[in-house]
């Protein structure tokens, strides 16, 4: 099975890449790459910090939804698609939708972010309400697809998407050819995944570090067995990146190239987001908080070194922050 995958892969290319930038800078402008000072104090290198959450709706996801739609033929654009989400590929989805003329319609698992929900439709899709979590949304998106005929994005498995994502790459290698390491959250693994494929064509010899939550590490626990790894559930506060599964597309790619995957605890996901706050004053969402706190985390083997971190997205909910700040 992982064979599609593998072949699949193989499009996720700088020709590629490079078409999808081309694309997305006629609907975007191109996210700052700073260096903190405050920060490469806390961490003991020189701290840069890839702004995602600078984008509209707030994420990283929006390259990747441009590019795909860019690639959609004139029936699959008239029939609409379908998506599953906690926030921010919802977002994304439905954003871009808008200026491709698609209609998008966005399954959420129930007691999902009413914001986000509220966000999305008033970019024009329509929010459909089932499941417990980002998985069982995803199940009822398969049953949909036979009964109603949309075009079903599995974010993490469509190659433009990955395309797309990777432009982040090739924006952080324009801005600092001498990078040594870039950290990125693991969720679905669709934007780790884009950086490495993109970094690696470049710099060979640079660290792709990922980041994952100790109660929901479903890449890490798969990379470790050498198959990808269903769990039962993935309870964190870091919501994009609360995934059971690791999609097959991201994990081919990812599998034997990754250097390392930290794993934080809840604690230390609420540490990071005080940490966007204070030294880079920026609202991050807890999955983009992630790679400053791993950043911290591993702050020995970084000392001296030039380190990316992605903030991947900038979605924080009121309720989130103020636990945050309680703690």
């Amino acid at each position: 099975m992982l064979k599609k995958y593998e072949q699949m892969a193989q499009r996720v290319n700088l020709t590629n890449i490079f078409m999808a930038k081309s694309v997305i800078k006629r609907y975007l402008n191109r996210t700052s790459l700073t260096h903190y000072s405050e920060l490469s104090r806390l961490l003991g290198c020189e701290a840069f910090v890839k702004h995602e959450n600078h984008n509209p709706t707030g994420s990283f996801k929006i390259r990747g939804a441009l590019n795909f739609f860019h690639h959609l033929s004139q029936a699959e654009l008239e029939a609409g698609v379908l998506v599953a989400t906690r926030g921010n590929h919802g977002l994304a989805m439905a954003w871009a939708g808008q200026w491709f003329c698609v209609p998008c319609t966005v399954v959420v698992p129930e007691n999902n972010n009413p914001e986000i929900n509220r966000i999305i439709e008033s970019y024009g899709a329509e929010v459909i309400v089932h499941g417990a979590d980002f998985y069982d949304a995803q199940s009822y998106c398969e049953e949909l697809v036979d009964s109603a005929g949309y075009y079903y994005v599995q974010q993490g498995n469509e190659p433009e998407i990955l395309n797309g994502h990777a432009t982040m790459a090739v924006e952080i290698l324009e801005d600092l050819p001498e990078a040594d390491v870039i950290i990125c959250p693991i969720g679905g693994g669709a934007g780790c995944a884009s950086i490495l494929k993109t970094a690696r064509a470049f710099r060979p010899d640079i660290e792709i570090i990922g980041v994952e939550p100790q109660s929901a590490p479903s890449f890490y626990s798969s990379w470790k067995k050498g198959e990808i790894v269903v769990l039962d559930e993935a309870h964190t506060i870091a919501d994009g990146l609360a995934a059971r599964s690791v999609f097959h597309l991201p994990y081919v790619i990812l599998r034997d190239a990754i250097n390392d995957v930290v794993l934080l605890t809840e604690e230390e996901i609420f540490e990071g987001i005080r940490m966007a706050l204070s030294a880079t004053h920026n609202l991050a969402e807890a999955a983009g908080a992630v790679s400053l706190m791993a950043a911290y985390k591993i702050r020995d083997r970084l000392a001296g070194k030039k380190v990316v971190m992605i903030m991947s997205g900038g979605n924080l909910n009121i309720e989130t922050l103020k636990m945050a700040i309680d703690r």
